[in-house]
This record gives structure tokens, sequence and C-alpha cells, in this order.
């Protein structure tokens, strides 16, 4: 378990800091920043503490930068520039679990505000907070009722679906998608839509119950129980009731009394000695917030997959081709395109046309190894004709951004309906791996043939991510079709070897890998060539931002 010891009987609290300057505790979540709310939760204002003058509120909370968020916005996407690092090997198999941190405490005792100044600290990508709230479960008829009329207690472990958090928070610690229901507080119900996570370097669960249930204790790595004085938290649940719950102030004092704090007292309180640090205060406790902070980077410098792209290129070598791979037959029309796209004196317009030309052969080819069914339709002049209709359910294409993309236009040209998916994947200049940056996938792609795109492939790491990806949201590794324009041996060994049933197809296979990871001969910087953008010097196969294909 974590290193911050505890005593059997009871965790030793973390002593507070100084008070000159302390930040005290604040009311949690949107009713911090909400304005023109009831008169109610306005009238609660003046009980809360004032911010001390010495220190200045914190404007951000969920940022992974200490200087300005690592966002990326356009007008339909938000990009986050700060990548997370391979989770899996060179077998392509996740080898370390993500770090699990659960955080306990009374209602309203600042288990949020805690969370997010931990991962504000933390200043690491791709952290999940997954809160307990969300997993309430359904109400029958008769709990609706008594909900509605403050008689239904929320507080108690049986009104969570523990198996439902068992079940989510195992498939996130293996790097997998989950779903995760919605709560709505205001009619007592799941909303029909579900939200999707996915991809961790660390897992922060919080909730009341988070240390009630023995399975789900073991799957914390650390523990943390947050304690605030009971009045506090009487009064941010006032506020955050009427305000954001549209509930009435008796409503909420008659529900306090009658269930939250028995609760706490029998089913809260005592869990506070399975701790392995407690946090006396809140969030206003920063000496407790940076202990806890470098225990994790701790435990994450351990868990840090280091990946030898050298032995990975060596790992292959005259080894034959594998069976999975398909290459488009060499005709003269092929290699004359080969020969244009290839020449470092095109120009970009003859560039594009020929690669399209090629991409459009490539997917045809593709489509071929689809599964295909015997079938009978009559014909105009009301015969019967024996033919092949697609025996799958859906074809989704995935590009990898940016060179990928290119591709797409081809593949909905023979792919009617296609569903289309994009994954961003840079490498990290300091270490050399793959980083993946953005990704947004179609619903249910799990049922699909997923054709993953790009226009080169080296060293196979962005491809081997992206495969990952996939995977990890449920695809079957032989429904994944690997797409390229130009691969080399090293990238297809790679891939082939963590991934041994995935299909890969392409128009070309170079033989060699030069010492900086770059496709020889090779076809220059795709991106670039295609789009117009300047070209790095050397002419690299690299894509943009220098993503290792």
């Amino acid at each position: 378990m974590a290193a911050l010891p505890a005593s059997a009987e009871a965790p030793r609290p973390v002593p507070p800091p100084p008070a000159a300057g302390d930040e005290p505790d604040r009311l949690v979540g949107k009713s911090e920043d909400r304005s023109g709310g009831s008169s109610n939760a306005e009238s609660l204002d003046r009980l809360l503490p004032p911010v001390g003058a010495g220190r200045s509120p914190r404007k951000r909370t969920t940022s992974q930068c200490k200087s300005e968020p690592p966002l990326l916005r356009t007008s339909k996407r938000t990009i986050y520039t700060a990548g997370r690092p391979p989770w899996y090997n060179e077998h392509g198999t996740q080898s370390k679990e993500a770090f699990a941190i659960g955080l306990g405490g009374g209602s309203a005792s600042g288990k949020t505000t805690v969370a997010r100044m931990i991962i504000e600290a933390l200043d690491v990508p791709w952290v999940v907070l997954l809160s307990m709230d969300s997993f309430y479960k359904v109400l029958t008829r008769q709990q609706q009722e008594q909900a509605a009329h403050n008689n239904f207690n929320f507080d108690h472990p049986d009104a969570f679906d523990f198996d439902l958090i068992i079940s989510t928070l195992k498939k996130l610690k293996q790097g997998k998608s989950v779903k995760v229901p919605i709560y709505d507080f205001t009619t007592h119900s799941r909303k029909k839509d579900w939200k999707t996570l996915y991809g961790a370097n660390v897992i922060i669960f919080e909730g009341i119950m988070a240390f009630a249930d023995k399975t789900l204790l073991e799957l914390l790595d650390m523990k943390i129980f947050v304690d605030t004085d009971s009045d506090i938290r009487l009064v941010r649940r006032l506020r955050r009731d009427i305000s954001e719950r549209g509930r009435d102030i008796e409503g909420v004092i008659k529900q306090y009394n009658k269930f939250v704090k028995p609760a706490f007292d029998q089913y809260i309180q005592p869990t506070m000695r399975v701790a392995d640090i407690v946090v006396p205060r809140g969030s206003g406790n920063t000496v407790a917030i940076d202990l806890i902070v470098q225990h994790v980077h701790s435990q994450l410098e351990e868990r840090k997959l280091r990946w030898d792209l050298a032995a990975l290129a060596s790992a292959h070598q005259c080894h034959p081709l594998p069976r999975t791979l398909s290459v488009l037959k060499s005709t003269p029309q092929v290699r004359g395109m080969h020969t244009i796209i290839r020449d470092r004196e095109t120009s970009r317009d003859e560039f594009i046309f020929y690669s399209k030309r090629l991409m459009r052969l490539l997917i045809e080819h593709a489509l071929s190894f689809l599964p295909f069914q015997d079938c009978v339709v009559q014909t105009p002049q009301g015969q019967d004709y024996s033919g092949k209709c697609y025996a799958g359910k859906q074809i989704t294409g995935v590009s990898i951004l940016r060179a990928g993309e290119t591709m797409e236009p081809a593949l909905r040209a023979v792919c009617k309906d296609v569903r289309i998916g994009t994954i961003l994947i840079q490498t990290n200049q300091l270490t050399g791996e793959p980083e993946l940056h953005y990704l947004r996938l179609p619903k249910d792609i799990s049922d699909d043939h997923v054709i993953l795109m790009d226009c080169t492939v080296s060293t196979g790491a962005a491809a081997m991510m992206a495969v990952r990806v996939l995977l990890d949201h449920d695809v079957p590794e032989d429904k994944i079709f690997l797409l390229s324009l130009l691969m080399a041996e090293m990238g297809v060994h790679s891939v082939a070897y963590a991934f041994p049933r995935v299909r890969i197809i392409t128009t070309a296979v170079d033989k060699r890998v030069n010492d900086l990871f770059r496709i020889i001969p090779g076809i220059g910087n795709f991106g670039d060539r295609y789009f117009g953008t300047d070209a790095v010097p050397d002419g690299s196969d690299e894509e943009e931002g220098g993503s290792v294909g």
C-alpha cells in the first residue's frame, strides 16, 4: 500500500500548516462561481469562513500545467497538449495498472476540491476523476416518492451500486474505456445518456462511501480521508443543495438530521481507520496535499515504462514478413505512382493527385479482406443472382492525425455512410516516446470493423498506440485493419509482434530505417508535402509535431 504510514488503530493526521496565509475551506463545485441564486443560498454566504488575505485564490482546479492549461481549442474540438505516454509494453499489453487514489469523508467535506488540488499539483497528463455520486442505484417508484419528500436515505451503503463501481474501477485501472452513468439529483434518477471515460495514469475516486466495501478497498493504491468540521459541512451542503439541486432549506436540514449525520457517525467516520492519510481541514491543508503529491509522483516513477526504440528496431532483423501483411500488387501503374510521389521534384499538386489515386486503390484492396457471406438477389429480368454481401455490422474509419486524415475522402468514396474517428499521437522530443494527445471515436465502435489509417509507418510506435486505444475500447483485434501508403519493415514487425491478429495493408514496404528512425528510401514528410507546410530540413518521414510513425 502507499508509503504514508498509518497506525493500526487510527491514522495519524497530517499537521495543519501555519495559520498565517492559510486559505480556509471554500464551497465545492459550481456553487462557488454561481451568481443570481435563491435568497436562501445567498443568505448562507455570511456563514462561510472568509478567504485569507495573504493568499490569492486558485484560478484553476483541473489543469495539468503550472502556467497555462495545456489546451489547444478550435471551433470544433479541444486538444490536450500534455500527452499520455505509453501504458503498455512492446508486446502491446499493459504492464502497470493506473495508480488509484480513494478520497473518503463526510458529505460536503471538500473531497472534490481536494481531488482537484491534487490533480493540479500532480501536473501529469491524463488523470481521471471518478465520483461516487454517479453510482446511485436506480430507484423504484416507491423510493422515488420517498426521495421527493426527503424520506429516502441516500447516505446509506445500500443506496450505491457497488457492483458497477467495482467493475468500472477495475476496467479503468486496466486502461479500458468505461461508460459511467450520469445522475440527476433534481429528479433522483439516472439520465439516459452515459458519459465515457478512458485512459489514465492516475485515477481519483471520491465519495462518502469510498471505503465502505472490502473489494473496493483492494483496488485503491492510496486511501485519503478528508476530515472537515461538521458545521462547515452542513453549511456547504445547504448551499449546494439549494443552489444546485433545487431543494428548500427545510428539506435539506430535515434530510441532514434524519440521514446524513447518523450515516456519518455509523458508516463514514469509522472508515477513517483504514485510511493511509487523514487531511484535516480539507483544501486548506496544503502540507497534506504536498505529501500526497510527492508520494504519487514516486509511485508513478516506479511504474514508468521506458521504450528502447533501438532494441525494437533490431528485435526482428532477418525475420520474414508476417502473414498478416498484405502488399498491394506492384503493377507498373502502382510503381509509376510511387515513382512520382517519392520524387523530391514532384510538385504539390501532382503529389496530392497521385497520393489520392494510391489511397483509393489501397482502400479498395483492403475492403476485400472484410468478411462476406453468400446472398441471393433478383435481377431486373426476374432472375436469381448468387452473390456476396458484407457480413459485419458497420465499418468505421479512424485516422491518425494529421496525415491519416488525408485518406478519409477515399474511404468515404467507397464506403457509404462510413463513420470516422480521429486520434492525435505525437512524439515527446525529450523521451522519444509516442504520446496520446486527443481522440474522438464513434459510439459503440466495439461492434465495427475498424480501418485505421496513417500514410506512413516507420517504427510502428504511433500505430501500436492507436491499436492499443482501439483495443481499450473493446474493438476485437481481428477486426482492426491498419492501412498505410508506405511502411518500413521495422514498423510492420513491431505491429505484428504486438498484435498478431491485426491485418496490415500497404502499397509498399521499404527495408531500412535510419538512425533517426526514418524510412529509407522513404517518401519524405507526407504531411508537409501534402498540406504544403514547411518541411523538416532533413526530409524526415515523421508526421506533424514529430510523431513516430
